[in-house]
């Protein structure tokens, strides 16, 4: 379990600690329950200790020795799970309720899709998301390279991103469609076929920041 990233609600209750002090102090967590990833059920009568940005020791509280300078935090009703996976996602995209895809793609400006991801990831990370893959940007470039940086940096809130960028399909076969074709229409990921032209357009992306 020491390799699991801190799920939100433990970042939020150990941050004011490590401004005091380079060396974070050790922060002892106390819930309810623990959702160590392992058993069926979860573990009742455990405790978390956490240093930093990383969980040092999780186990029954009987047998896990506490460090004496620990700040203890008693969390009875709460479930404590370590940070969950998103594979798929889409952090430019919105319900298309709100708004059909074709219009996210064709007309809504770049800056309120951006504006509008960074409302996503900060609710994502909330839900106890720590990582997500961002399955394609649909039409908003490499946006989620920048999102990225901006999590990484601090800037705003946010789960750990491995970006896909524009994402990869065989030409015509993604949208939008269904317009004049004497117009090109800007589409929602990259066109590329054969061997030569992915090889082309993968090494592209990773170029400009695709994981």
């Amino acid at each position: 379990m020491s390799q699991f990233r801190i799920a939100v609600l433990v970042h939020l209750l150990v941050s004011p600690v490590l401004v005091a002090s380079e060396e974070p102090l050790p922060i002892v967590l106390k819930p309810g329950r623990v959702f160590d990833g392992v058993a069926e059920r979860p573990q009742t009568d455990w405790v978390v200790i956490v240093r930093g940005e990383r969980i040092d020791a999780a186990g029954p509280a009987a047998q896990v020795r506490v460090p004496a300078d620990a700040r203890v935090i008693e969390l009875p009703s709460a479930t404590l799970l370590p940070g969950l996976i998103d594979a798929h996602s889409h952090l430019l995209l919105h319900p298309y309720n709100e708004a059909l895809w074709d219009d996210q793609v064709l007309k809504e400006p770049l800056a309120l899709r951006v504006a509008r991801a960074t409302n996503h990831a900060r609710d994502t990370l909330r839900a106890g998301f720590t990582t997500i893959r961002d399955l394609g940007t649909e039409g908003a470039g490499y946006a989620d390279v920048g999102l990225r940086q901006a999590i990484e940096q601090g800037i705003i809130p946010g789960p750990r991103v491995l970006a896909v960028t524009r994402a990869i399909v065989a030409t015509g076969a993604y949208g939008p469609k269904g317009f004049d074709p004497a117009f090109r229409v800007p589409q929602g990921a990259e066109e590329a076929d054969g061997v030569d032209g992915i090889v082309r357009v993968v090494r592209d992306q990773i170029g400009k920041g695709a994981d």
